[in-house]
C-alpha cells in the first residue's frame, strides 16, 4: 500500500468515527437570552435581550454548555444598558456568562421524535466572576425534525456579587429572571 493510499484510508476511517460523534451534537449561535430585573416599584421595565447566545448539546451524554457575551444585552434605554454593563455586570471585567452542565436522565428523552420533553439540567452558572450550582427545568420541543429548547430560572443578584446601589434599591429586583430560547441544529 502506498503512502498516498494509506493516508486516504486513514482519513476515511477517521471520518467514519468522527461523523457519528458530530451527529450527536446540536448547536446554535443565535440563542435568545433575556434578563429581567424589574421590581414591583420599578417605574419602567429593566429588561435586556441578547440574541447571540451559543449552545452545544451532546445528545448521547446529555452534556450542555451555553455562553453569552454580557455586552450583547440590549436594553430599551441606552442609559440602562450603560449601567448594566458598567455598574452591575461590569462586562469589561467579566465579559461572558456561561452554563456548563448535564441533562438529568437524558436517556429518557428522544430528541429525534416529535413531542415535548421536560427534563432538568444540573450544572454551574458563571456570571460576574462567580460560579454557583444551578438546577433548572428545560423544555425541549421537537416538531418536524426541528428541535427547540426553553429554559426559565431566577438568580439572586447577591449570589453573584452584583451590588444594587441603595439609591435605586427598591427599583431594581434583588432577583433576576433569566429565560433562554434556542433552536438547535446538528453540528457540522
Amino acid at each position: 500500500m502506498s503512502i498516498k493510499h494509506f493516508f486516504a484510508a486513514a482519513i476515511a476511517a477517521i471520518t467514519l468515527f468522527v461523523a457519528p460523534a458530530q451527529a450527536q451534537k446540536l448547536f446554535t449561535r443565535d440563542g435568545v437570552v433575556s434578563f429581567d430585573a424589574t421590581s414591583a416599584n420599578s417605574p419602567e421595565a429593566i429588561k435586556g435581550v441578547n440574541k447571540s447566545g451559543t449552545c452545544v448539546l451532546d445528545k448521547s451524554s446529555g452534556a450542555v454548555e451555553m455562553a453569552v457575551l454580557v455586552k450583547g444585552f440590549l436594553f430599551e434605554k441606552a442609559l440602562m444598558q450603560e449601567h448594566f454593563n458598567e455598574n452591575y455586570l461590569e462586562s469589561s471585567k467579566f465579559p461572558k456568562a456561561t452554563f456548563k452542565g448535564k441533562l438529568d436522565n437524558a436517556s429518557a428523552v428522544n430528541l429525534d421524535k416529535d413531542g415535548t420533553y421536560k427534563v432538568n439540567a444540573t450544572g454551574t452558572l458563571t456570571m460576574h466572576g462567580v460560579t454557583k450550582p444551578v438546577n433548572t427545568p428545560v423544555t425541549f420541543t421537537v416538531k418536524g425534525g426541528k428541535l427547540s429548547a426553553a429554559v426559565n430560572f431566577a438568580v439572586s443578584m447577591a449570589d453573584y456579587n452584583i451590588a444594587i446601589p441603595s439609591l435605586v434599591g427598591d427599583k431594581v429586583s434583588k432577583t433576576a429572571n433569566i429565560s433562554i430560547m434556542a433552536n438547535l441544529n446538528p453540528m457540522k
